[in-house]
């Protein structure tokens, strides 16, 4: 679906929406889900209890600011997934400091050692740069390629390559940072 098509529909949608039409947030919601839910587990480090929580409040969030929605300025799943990630800084933000006033000691097991590895991957996640974790999520978790990915930004392959490079580094090092 081309850029015009795809905001006459989101106006559409947004527009019925507000109109009550419960068919079109139904609709909305249900193509909407899936995407946003990928999203959230994988800046979780796949953590589905985070994951699960972080959608759920941006979801509220949604329904909440839906007036201030601009199909023309961007698609609802980018706008969610925005949402999406200022709940996990606030999320990671309120971690920080609870485990700051709240210096756990505990002898982890395995299990215990996986949720903490993944806690450290969705913080290093959530901090870095937008356009960093675009990146990394259009190539590792959207699996496209390096040309698509610079098809769809208008920058050259080497350019992506090297962004994917510094996003790599700066997420390796936001990583070592929380260890």
């Amino acid at each position: 679906m081309d850029q015009c098509d795809r905001v006459w529909r989101e106006r559409g949608l947004l527009d019925a929406v507000l109109a009550g039409d419960e068919r079109a947030w139904r609709a909305w919601y249900g193509e909407s889900f899936p995407g946003l839910y990928a999203y959230a587990l994988w800046r979780c480090g796949g953590l589905r209890q985070h994951a699960d929580e972080v959608v759920q409040e941006t979801w509220l969030a949604a329904v909440r600011r839906l007036r201030s929605f601009d199909p023309a300025r961007g698609s609802f799943a980018g706008w969610l997934r925005a949402i999406a990630a200022n709940v996990l800084r606030n999320h990671f933000r309120r971690e920080r400091r609870r485990a700051a006033g709240h210096p756990a000691a505990h002898d982890a097991g395995a299990e215990e050692e996986r949720r903490e590895r993944a806690e450290r991957v969705a913080a290093a996640l959530a901090a870095l740069p937008e356009r960093y974790e675009a990146v990394l999520r259009a190539k590792y978790l959207e699996g496209q390629a390096v040309a698509a990915i610079a098809a769809a930004t208008g920058d050259t392959p080497k350019a992506v390559e090297s962004l994917l490079s510094r996003a790599r580094q700066a997420f390796r090092d936001a990583y070592l940072e929380r260890e």
